[in-house]
């Protein structure tokens, strides 16, 4: 009874937390088209440089008619679809299931991906401050990647989501999982496992799948390591994430999973550059902008109140489970 009160005071300010987010998730895709078509943070590069410029393109002569701009509206216009239709589904829109959590009434979430989305990227959020400040008590930094050029660096950052979320989760989650759990062999069943692995697996025990997501996520850390971009102090975070997402790849799906790293990449960075183009600052310092402090204070508000409602809804259905037994 104490635990139900609970959460449906918690529900009201969470709530509005989650609006906020999914506002701020909006104005990411005309700040981000703003900063990669009209700003100056490429300086003397804008959007039409081709990508064979890019260092891991260069000699490809046959790509020289492809722009960087081109690449940046086709990731961009692929999330602002995928957005769209996670805010519709897959069972109630996001308003929908809103609004009976702004009255206070505390429901399960799992009818909207967007609203599990914002859940688990402000989750990430709080986990990473903690990891941070527990990491820095024993004298380890997280260094962040340099980009030769902002423009560019901005590309990478927006594309990211997409190559790593195919590679880590599609190709090294999705695939193996139907080797494991599909007892035919169908095309069909085949792509839509790789787009929703338990919505269309015949999963009775997932501790094997648990076990892989786990495993592909400590992969995905130390691919942050290894490849030279991060610091050593990044593995932590990244594993974490990693293991967080797959997850939710799992339970909920690809656009899920996608529109978590697309947050944590795009959203975050969109609102860090804008700030860094208007004080001409570097990026990295304008995540000690009062702006971007704000966005955090949000973030971690958002993800702190999301842990503590989701104890107490595992303990309320725990409690309901021991009764009708």
């Amino acid at each position: 009874m104490q635990d139900h009160k609970i959460l449906q005071g918690l529900a009201i300010p969470y709530s509005a937390l989650i609006s906020v987010v999914f506002g701020l998730m909006i104005l990411s895709f005309p700040i981000g088209a703003y900063l990669f078509f009209n700003s100056q943070i490429g300086k003397s590069v804008d959007y039409a440089l081709p990508i064979t410029e890019l260092d891991f393109l260069k000699g490809q002569d046959w790509l020289g008619w492809l722009g960087i701009g081109d690449v940046f509206i086709v990731a961009w216009a692929a999330f602002l679809i995928l957005f769209v239709i996670s805010s519709m589904g897959p069972k109630k829109n996001f308003l929908k299931v809103l609004s009976p959590i702004m009255s206070g009434s505390y429901e399960s979430q799992d009818g909207s991906y967007l609203v599990q989305i914002i859940k688990w990227f402000s989750i990430i959020i709080v986990l990473s401050g903690l990891i941070d400040i527990t990491q820095r008590l024993v004298g380890i930094t997280i260094t962040p990647p340099t980009f030769e050029n902002d423009l560019t660096g901005f590309l990478g950052i927006t594309t990211a989501p997409i190559i790593e979320e195919i590679g880590f989760r599609i190709i090294l989650v999705g695939i193996p999982l139907f080797l494991l759990y599909s007892h035919r062999a169908s095309a069909r069943l085949f792509f839509k496992s790789l787009w929703n692995p338990s919505a269309n697996l015949p999963i009775t025990s997932p501790k094997k799948a648990i076990i892989l997501v786990v495993l592909v996520g400590v992969m995905f850390g130390a691919t942050h390591v290894l490849s030279d971009q991060w610091s050593n102090g990044k593995f932590a975070q990244a594993a974490m994430a990693g293991i967080i997402i797959g997850w939710v790849y799992y339970r909920y799906g690809f656009v899920a999973a996608l529109l978590i790293h697309w947050a944590t990449n795009y959203v975050v960075y969109s609102y860090a550059y804008l700030v860094s183009s208007i004080n001409e600052t570097r990026v990295m310092d304008s995540f000690s902008h009062s702006l971007i402090l704000t966005i955090e204070v949000i973030l971690l508000l958002t993800g702190a109140l999301a842990i503590a409602l989701s104890i107490l809804e595992y303990r309320k259905n725990k409690m309901v489970k021991s009764l009708s037994v």
